[in-house]
């Protein structure tokens, strides 16, 4: 923090309480529209130094405009208005070069109820991260609503047509609709559950439940369910290390990791899918590996991002599996990559954490 001003300026202690720390830019004037202070957050987002900023007017270093050009700091008005007013809502601004900022300010009265403005603190926000954040959501509802409008079509469809018009079909016929009308809820169900888990995830409202886990086991019950669903047994290949640690893990986050691993491999690659779980130096490392085509090195850094499907626009994925995937593993205190498999193909390799945890 820039704890003095130039040409004698004296910078009132409060400003200098470790405010390069905050993640948000701030500026700090006096009632006038002075300079005070301004913070690391501030500099990079407005290309401003703080040497050339303090003790100048805000307007001279600072020139905020809205999107009708107007000066932010004449309309802001410190010194008018009502004697209760504090806050000033955030708004998008602009600065000369063109980038966004979304601004907003605190107008600090001593006495505090109805006194004079003694500073003014202004608050900085990127006006890009939170364009994007607001494009991310938009796409996210398009996403959504284009994934349920087609299971959602077909259960409506067939649920209309059998009540319409039952006793014209046949027992076989009534069964195949009525199946369809299962599955597309299923579907619904699962995305839903998989949007709940993202939500979890990006909140940071993930909680791990740990108990000692056979991850072998747990592979082994993975494969067993995919051979059910109708996969030739011989397409999983299983191999495990002969002497594994004790893993302290959460046992269902475990399985839906391997579940949409292993998922991912029979939807998106060809051959023998190989489940390698072996000891590492710090934890036990599972890879899943298959022998399609593989993922381009250049492609690997958005493989875990949501939606994310490659070219692949089968039925049935959401593009949220690896995105998953990939909270769940770090929610454990491990990580996960992507490389090429030795055979070809991808291969998915997280590592978790072992030993007992801290219940203390």
């Amino acid at each position: 923090m820039h704890g003095a001003g130039t040409g004698g300026q004296e910078i009132v202690p409060a400003c200098s309480i470790a405010v390069d720390d905050l993640p948000d830019g701030l500026i700090v004037t006096d009632r006038f529209g002075r300079v005070l202070a301004v913070n690391r957050a501030a500099v990079r987002l407005t290309g401003v130094p703080a040497a050339r900023a303090v003790g100048k007017d805000i307007d001279e270093v600072f020139p905020f405009r809205d999107h009708d050009g107007r000066e932010w700091w004449k309309a802001l008005d410190p010194q008018g208005g009502l004697r209760t007013r504090t806050r000033v809502p955030e708004r998008p601004l602009h600065l000369p070069g063109g980038q966004e900022l979304h601004v907003a300010a605190r107008l600090v009265r001593e006495p505090a109820r109805g006194g004079d403005v003694a500073r003014v603190t202004i608050t900085l926000r990127d006006g890009g991260a939170r364009a994007r954040l607001e494009r991310s959501r938009a796409d996210l509802v398009s996403t959504v609503a284009h994934e349920l409008r087609s299971p959602l079509t077909s259960v409506k469809g067939f649920t209309a047509t059998l009540l319409a018009k039952w006793t014209r079909f046949t027992d076989e016929q009534k069964r195949v609709m009525l199946e369809t009308v299962n599955n597309d809820a299923d579907r619904v169900t699962r995305l839903i559950t998989e949007l709940l888990d993202v939500s979890r995830i990006e909140s940071g409202r993930l909680e791990v439940r740990r108990q000692v886990v056979d991850v072998p086991a747990r592979a082994r019950r993975v494969v067993a369910g995919r051979v059910a669903a109708g996969e030739p047994e011989d397409r999983f290949r299983l191999v495990v290390d002969d002497d594994l640690p004790e893993m302290w893990l959460d046992q269902d986050k475990i399985d839906q990791i391997l579940g949409n691993l292993v998922e991912n491999a029979v939807r998106h690659g060809r051959g023998t899918v190989t489940i390698v779980i072996e000891s590492v130096g710090w934890g036990v490392a599972v890879s899943v590996r298959d022998q399609g085509e593989g993922i381009e090195p250049e492609l690997a850094p958005r493989v875990f991002r949501q939606f994310w499907r490659g070219n692949s626009r089968r039925r049935g994925g959401t593009g949220l599996g690896l995105f998953i995937v990939k909270g769940l593993v770090e929610a454990h205190g491990g990580t996960i990559t992507v490389q090429r498999a030795p055979e070809g193909g991808a291969e998915f390799r997280f590592t978790v954490p072992t030993g007992t945890p801290d219940f203390a």
